[in-house]
């Protein structure tokens, strides 16, 4: 189903201090928005905000940057944030098309990729944001040790996933094709997708990607 637009988002959003508003000019610099040094966590396409904002709750030591490109989704995130007020949490409306000019080198420690659209059509491949072609990007600011956390209920898209991070140059682990049922369930934090999902007994694909 097609989201209707909520122009009340657009200037929510907008005009937001807990939304980065000028994303490019932060590369490099993200230490000075959050005022420290503490590694960088983020979060591409983070829907409503669930996951990212435990994730923030429980680990004041880490910041996160929670990216949605659709500012009529990202708003919602915005309600929770303003509720909450997480200090070592910056959201950012954005298309990941251009991440490699938001981060610099080795500036991100780990990207979240939880449901992300999996663009089906073959003609669509390099939409998928497990393509070659954004694991070029997200090469260009992880840092050498950073690791992807991807997470998925649909089955093609993570064996498509898997596999061209290994013809990529990337290497794989901790692969499961029943998350809840598998030894890396510990710690796991649900998104509001992946709960509607596992109450519905789809099983939930999940992989960590590193170099």
């Amino acid at each position: 189903m097609r989201l209707r637009h909520n122009p009340k988002a657009d200037i929510a959003v907008e005009n937001s201090e807990y939304v980065e508003q000028d994303p490019k000019s932060r590369k490099g610099h993200w230490n000075e928005v959050f005022g420290n040094d503490n590694p960088i966590h983020i979060e591409i396409g983070m829907g409503k905000g669930h996951f990212l904002m435990t994730l923030a709750s429980q680990n004041s030591d880490i910041n996160y940057v929670g990216i949605e490109r659709v500012p009529t989704v990202l708003y919602k995130a915005l309600k929770k944030q303003e509720e909450l007020k997480l200090k070592n949490l910056v959201l950012m409306a954005f298309n990941a098309d251009e991440i490699n000019e938001v981060f610099g080198p080795e500036e991100v420690e780990r990207i979240y990729l939880n449901f992300s659209d999996p663009w089906p059509k073959d003609r669509h491949a390099q939409r998928r944001l497990t393509s070659e072609r954004f694991l070029k990007l997200y090469e260009s600011f992880l840092k050498k040790d950073g690791i992807i956390e991807f997470k998925t209920d649909n089955r093609n898209l993570f064996d498509y996933s898997v596999e061209t991070a290994g013809l990529s140059g990337w290497k794989t682990r901790d692969i499961t094709y029943d998350l809840h049922n598998s030894p890396y369930a510990e710690g796991n934090i649900m998104t509001e997708y992946e709960k509607k999902f596992s109450e519905q007994g789809v099983p939930i694909n999940k992989v960590v990607i590193y170099r």
